[in-house]
């Protein structure tokens, strides 16, 4: 067998080196354009943390979390309906548009949603529920598409809301953000690194047109919610 030529210690340190140095550039270019993503969709992103000065609007559109096995939303969930029925109570907005998953029969955030703020005396005619917002994209898009949204103040946390607000103006409505931020959350930061990836492909969709995975027949929000409070996603139209 005829041997390997092998790398003098020299040459192999060098390879060595070469090595990092490109792993370290990919990472700080990788992270530069996360970067730049995430500037580039918070701009002109237009924030509020104080209910009395948020400026009124057609509608709040609360973007879905987890619920519970029980049926009762999450920390995160449930700040974002007590941002939006700040709103409502201080007549900032006359509905409420609750979008989330509800994929399955046993998971359903749209309802366990209208629930918690109807114990808490919004009319449930007043909340209207998206059964398909699947992701924060299919939430604006259906907004605009299915239930007719033309503007609208959006409750969620501060992390999560210049993302949703470009999504808003991508689908064609202006929209400003309530921040829901009430406590400490136990995921915090993985949620923020998460955001930060989640931004990046956010472009990507709005720059391929993507568009929401289920439409369906029109729900006007200044209709009757009632007709939004039976459907199930696997009754939609799939895109």
């Amino acid at each position: 067998m005829i041997p390997l030529p092998r790398l003098a210690p020299p040459a192999l340190g060098r390879v060595v080196r070469l090595t990092v140095v490109t792993l370290v550039l990919l990472v700080l270019a990788g992270g530069a354009a996360l970067g730049g993503a995430r500037l580039w969709v918070g701009r002109s992103a237009e924030i509020y943390r104080d209910a009395g000065a948020v400026p009124p609007r057609e509608v709040a559109i609360v973007p879905g979390a987890l619920v519970w096995p029980d049926g009762q939303p999450s920390p995160v969930l449930e700040d974002r309906l007590a941002a939006a029925l700040d709103l409502y109570r201080a007549g900032k907005v006359r509905r409420i548009l609750v979008s989330g998953d509800h994929g399955r029969v046993d998971y359903d955030e749209p309802n366990a949603m209208r629930a918690w703020l109807v114990r808490r005396g919004v009319p449930s005619g007043d909340v209207f529920m998206d059964h398909a917002g699947l992701r924060t994209l299919d939430t604006m898009q259906r907004a605009a598409r299915v239930f007719g949204v033309r503007d609208a103040v959006v409750c969620t946390q501060a992390f999560h809301l210049a993302r949703a607000l470009y999504l808003a103006r991508a689908a064609g409505f202006p929209a400003v953000g309530y921040a829901a931020d009430r406590r400490v959350y136990a995921d915090a930061e993985r949620d923020a690194q998460r955001e930060l990836l989640a931004t990046a492909l956010t472009l990507a969709d709005t720059l391929s047109g993507r568009g929401p995975r289920f439409l369906g027949p029109p729900v006007p929000i200044d209709g009757d919610a009632r007709a939004s409070h039976d459907a199930w996603t696997r009754g939609l139209v799939a895109r």
